[in-house]
């Protein structure tokens, strides 16, 4: 069986990322952007979407930080429930520490996610804290950011 491994996307990618952000169910976990946002995000180098057709996206944000805190905007399965988080997150974990210079990866992930929450968990992410009522969806329901984050150090000691 040949590596998996991830691909930057590029403007041609546009509809398979849009379809993937607009899964049943998404809105109220993942969200969203409209496409001219997905346009000049990926003519931003301050912005990285990493994509695997067969399983899904990341869109990381900050690539140019100073401090070396690059933020994984969206991470996005093709289809839940059937291992592609656990398959797709370590390859986006490798290639941010083994292609950037982050140092530290963060998220935020709406409060109740459990299926998130155990996967972050699984791959090293530490609870930083509760954004209290940050998130906002089209509905206007306000609801809690949990705040999770792995170090360079960190995905290093457990790379074995």
């Amino acid at each position: 069986m040949p590596a998996l491994s991830l691909r930057r996307a590029t403007q041609a990618d546009i509809p398979f990322i849009i379809e993937t952000e607009r899964k049943p169910g998404y809105d109220r976990t993942v969200g969203r952007f409209e496409e001219n946002e997905h346009r000049a995000h990926l003519d931003d180098p301050n912005w990285l979407y990493l994509m695997h057709e067969g399983m899904g996206l990341a869109l990381l944000h900050g690539v140019e930080s100073r401090d070396g805190n690059l933020c994984l905007q969206r991470f996005i399965v093709t289809e839940t429930s059937v291992g592609l988080g656990s398959a797709l997150l370590p390859l986006v974990l490798n290639q941010v520490f083994l292609e950037t210079t982050a140092h530290r990866l963060y998220l935020h992930h709406v409060e109740g996610n459990t299926k998130a929450a155990r996967l972050y968990a699984r791959f090293g992410f530490q609870h930083e804290g509760i954004e209290r009522e940050a998130g906002l969806r089209p509905d206007g329901s306000r609801f809690n950011l949990i705040n999770l984050s792995i170090l360079r150090p960190e995905w290093a000691a457990r790379q074995g």
